[in-house]
């Protein structure tokens, strides 16, 4: 079994592919903009250009499912740097309205 797929069996959501602009914001500061790589039921994974976000930092986040923006809250689990300026981000959502769950699981459905 390869690496990934190692990988993948610990995953305790299933990831869906996406690439579109989302928002993102620490609770008390003016929103951000970077784009999506992935998301699932438990967060959603982004990179951003020039932002500074730390470990255990917690953010609103909006983004697209299908049709529908969906907005969360989510704690920061983990931050890579991909160069000097670029940062790949993922968050673990800690609020989540219950619509946009269903949207997510009907988007993994199919």
């Amino acid at each position: 079994m390869g690496a990934s797929a190692a990988r993948q069996e610990r995953r305790k959501y299933a990831r869906i592919a996406t690439e579109q602009m989302i928002s993102f914001a620490p609770l008390d500061q003016r929103m951000g903009l970077g784009v999506s790589r992935d998301f699932s039921l438990g967060g959603i994974r982004f990179e951003c250009v020039g932002c500074e976000i730390g470990l255990g930092e917690v953010l609103r986040v909006a983004f697209n499912v299908g049709d529908h923006t969906v907005n969360a809250v989510g704690r920061v689990a983990w931050v890579t740097d991909l160069d000097a300026l670029t940062a790949d981000i993922g968050i673990e959502f800690i609020e989540i309205d219950p619509l946009a769950v269903r949207l997510m699981e009907e988007v993994l459905e199919h």
